[in-house]
């Protein structure tokens, strides 16, 4: 499998792997599966992670759509961080996960975010709620980084509506690449397919920049 391979490549010390996984996974839960999505490639690489030594994991979800299935494998743990930047389930699929109100539950409590964007929400609020995640992400000192890359936040995306431009892609990528952890990237959506793989390869390259 693609992103337990990824995983394998970080605990070998490798910086970074990008998995170009079809279809998307993030939709796909303990015992559930929708939006396209069978099998949780990023749940996989973070479960890999840990069954590798990795004390602690984050996983960070940047679709459009939030990440329902990822969120609820891990729900009720502590060693694993999701965090998500999507548009507001109250109007955007899946419609009935991702509200800021959900947190985790027991062990996990607190180690849950979602910061749903209403739709339509452009480049400065999508990248100060990524400063909000990536914040979080540093408080909880993992290991590594799984990054559930959904590019459908695209400007041009047919079926999503946030405002993101191909030199925004490259930004996300600076900014991860300031977490200093190793970092699976996991492909989810995306559905501009002139512009998926510019707009993929612009996150490699800012987290490839020259620091």
């Amino acid at each position: 499998d693609a992103a337990a391979s990824a995983a394998q490549a970080l605990r070998a010390g490798t910086r970074a792997a990008f998995c170009a996984t079809r279809p998307p996974g993030h939709h796909s839960g303990p015992d559930f599966m929708g939006g396209y999505c069978f099998l949780n490639n990023a749940a996989v690489a973070a479960q890999a992670l840990r069954d590798g030594g990795a004390a602690r994991v984050a996983v960070l979800d940047v679709d459009y759509h939030h990440g329902n299935g990822t969120q609820a494998i891990f729900y009720d743990r502590a060693d694993v961080l999701f965090a998500s930047i999507h548009g507001d389930p109250r109007t955007e699929y899946p419609f009935y996960l991702g509200h800021a109100d959900e947190c985790g539950v027991g062990e996990g409590d607190g180690f849950n975010l979602n910061l749903p964007l209403a739709a339509g929400s452009g480049v400065a609020a999508w990248f100060e709620a990524l400063e909000a995640a990536c914040q979080r992400i540093a408080q909880h000192q993992p290991d590594a980084l799984v990054v559930s890359l959904g590019l459908d936040t695209f400007a041009g995306d047919p079926i999503s509506r946030f405002q993101l431009q191909p030199p925004d892609f490259e930004r996300l990528g600076r900014r991860l690449q300031r977490l200093g952890l190793p970092t699976a990237f996991i492909l989810e959506g995306g559905y501009a397919a002139a512009e998926l793989g510019e707009n993929a390869a612009r996150v490699i390259d800012g987290f490839e920049a020259p620091a």
